[in-house]
């Protein structure tokens, strides 16, 4: 009787928390945070641009200078090995160019120190090399390694910029049009970074240029572009005004480009390579578009990545509900509003290799109009599962549609593309390029989509067999399943098992049992679970050495879906959750999402809460109201 009441009463606790914390509009805006990579990358935007914003810049160098670890250098996740060498240099620079801090200040003898250990700028990550060399701070390789001209080629030819993901896409666009205009733009206070090279020597600055690779690989597009169009002496001309007209097409209401703010920031450059002028109304709005990204944490400014504002509350929401919340009451109500408000009506990128999808799906942030994702789709239909009238049957309608007609041809599901997974883009010499060039199948999309297909629609079930087909597949060896949004084998594992339980997939299966085997194999001995983002580096799962919330709460609602029994492990994951659910230390902090492996890590401030109280909900559904004995 007394664990009935501590799961009931945490249950009213994070219910009251959250319906305290939905802003007017009907959305939550809880903070989406990326570390300082922003935080530096708006400092040195703002200095080039010479914008006058002092009080921000100085705001920006304290947040910056506040994350700084005792070696000197800067991390991506607390176990970082030692710490993150691009990142470093990085910071180093965006406080030198803030021009509030100065080389003998002690925090920036620290980060020189760490940074000539590990060889220094020419040690450094692809896109730290490409900002400090579109900055003036770097050269270009003497040969980019991919030529501007690809953007001329059609999506039919066998490598095009359409076989790229979108995200890769807007991203890389203007990145490959500076590289090719060797593009720099330095200001009267750029500072010297001299002393952090490691090498002067041309040669060793950009190794990999030097590879027959990178130069084969530049030669066969160089050559299909010819090849298809014609004259070389008008390919390069055609290709910038063509790489302009793709960014300009894809400029969000607020500005912004795709509302990124890391494409925005290239954008700009790209833009001022083009010859637009710092005053260009197209720049002075993407800054203000920017501007907009930012929040506060811990006293101090922070520019997100982007918001996070209609994946919090489709989250949200639906938590409300599977607790208990009923679909007539205010706080679900109005965040449904803003959910119908936010579904998508434009044909995006999406369309090149889904000709016969409508528009229907949602986006993850507030000004995102047409770059829909499967996963804020379904996370966006749940909420609205239970939505009355005319209207609201008509978007889940189109949104359900949009959600299969993305299904790939593997039988899994994508983030933003249909059939976007070329596998020999991922030796395309990129930093990442496996997580960024392609968008294919993955664990935590399909078991997602297969849950909310199954839980909450009818007639889908051909699609549903398919993603059950491809879950088998590529279950891991160990029982595990690796998810590509999240931290990480617990987080696919996750999606998947619960996808396959609403598919009536049976525990007693042999490759259920191995999951959920696997699962207790790594819960620690508190009850909780815990993911380092190693994992994601190394390819292998690697325990955090602490449980925290959000991963003890996907593994135990996981075993919640897939147990007929309340057991042990279930009934320790629910007790850690109760007993340190108002913990506020480094494992609340924790990145429990990845963008890109090594170089972009996501701290959802929404997460301690949102996960949790599904678990918690889950948990009296399925054990409490059959009145089973604690």
């Amino acid at each position: 009787m007394r664990n009935v009441q501590l799961v009931k009463a945490e249950i009213t606790r994070l219910t009251d928390l959250l319906k305290r914390s939905q802003s007017q509009d009907g959305s939550w805006a809880y903070p989406f945070e990326i570390g300082i990579m922003t935080d530096v990358y708006m400092i040195i935007l703002l200095r080039t641009l010479k914008t006058k914003d002092e009080e921000l810049i100085r705001k920006l160098a304290e947040r910056i200078e506040s994350r700084q670890d005792e070696s000197g250098a800067w991390k991506l996740f607390r176990d970082e090995k030692e710490g993150n060498l691009s990142l470093t240099i990085e910071a180093y620079y965006a406080l030198l160019y803030s021009g509030y801090r100065q080389k003998n200040d002690p925090a920036l003898s620290a980060a020189r120190k760490f940074i000539l250990s590990k060889g220094g700028i020419k040690k450094g990550g692809i896109f730290t090399k490409i900002m400090l060399a579109m900055t003036g701070q770097y050269p270009w390789p003497a040969v980019f390694p991919v030529p501007i001209e690809i953007v001329l080629l059609p999506p039919s030819s066998p490598i095009s910029i359409y076989q790229l993901s979108s995200f890769a896409r807007i991203h890389l666009l203007p990145v490959i049009l500076l590289g090719s205009k060797k593009f720099r733009r330095r200001t009267e206070n750029s500072p010297d970074l001299d002393e952090i090279y490691g090498t002067r020597d041309r040669e060793e600055l950009w190794e990999e240029s030097r590879s027959d690779e990178w130069r084969k690989l530049a030669d066969i597009l160089t050559d299909m572009a010819e090849s298809l169009i014609g004259l070389p002496d008008r390919l390069r001309s055609m290709a910038y005004e063509g790489t302009k007209q793709y960014l300009l097409e894809r400029i969000e209401p607020d500005g912004t480009s795709l509302n990124y703010f890391s494409s925005t920031f290239y954008m700009i450059f790209a833009l001022l390579a083009l010859g637009c002028s710092p005053k260009d109304p197209v720049i002075i709005k993407a800054v203000k578009g920017l501007k907009g990204m930012s929040c506060t944490i811990d006293g101090h400014i922070h520019f997100q990545l982007t918001d996070a504002k209609v994946w919090n509350t489709a989250l949200i929401s639906h938590a409300l509900q599977e607790a208990g919340v009923d679909e007539s009451d205010t706080a679900i109500l109005n965040a449904n509003n803003y959910l119908l408000s936010r579904q998508q009506t434009r044909h995006g990128d999406w369309t090149v290799h889904n000709r016969k999808g409508l528009p229907g799906g949602w986006g993850f942030s507030d000004f995102n109009t047409m770059h829909p994702d499967v996963d804020d789709t379904t996370a966006s239909l749940r909420s609205l599962h239970n939505q009355t009238g005319a209207a609201a049957k008509k978007s889940r309608q189109r949104g359900d549609q949009w959600v299969l007609s993305m299904q790939n041809r593997d039988g899994g599901w994508p983030a933003f593309e249909k059939n976007v997974d070329n596998r020999l883009l991922n030796l395309i010499p990129i930093q990442g390029a496996e997580f960024i060039l392609t968008d294919p199948s993955t664990a935590d999309l399909t078991g997602r989509t297969i849950e909310y297909l199954c839980t909450f629609t009818t007639g889908a079930e051909t699609s549903i067999k398919r993603g059950i087909s491809w879950l088998k597949k590529n279950q891991r060896r160990d029982g595990s399943w690796y998810g590509r949004w999240g931290i990480c084998y617990l987080y696919g594992t996750w999606a998947a098992l619960t996808g396959l339980a609403a598919a009536g997939e049976k525990e007693d299966e042999k490759y259920i049992r191995k999951a959920v085997e696997w699962l207790k194999s790594v819960q620690n001995e508190d009850g909780g679970w815990g993911e380092s983002c190693r994992s994601d580096i190394e390819k292998r799962y690697v325990p955090l050495g602490s449980s925290t919330l959000t991963h003890t709460a996907w593994a135990v609602d996981a075993l919640i879906a897939v147990s007929h029994e309340n057991s042990p492990e279930i009934r320790k994951g629910m007790a850690f959750l109760i007993r340190e659910g108002q913990r506020n230390d480094w494992t609340t902090n924790y990145p429990k999402g990845q963008g890109m492996a090594g170089f972009l890590y996501m701290h959802y401030h929404s997460y301690r809460y949102i996960w949790p109280l599904l678990a918690l909900g889950h948990y009296e559904k399925k054990f409490m109201q059959k009145g089973s004995s604690e």
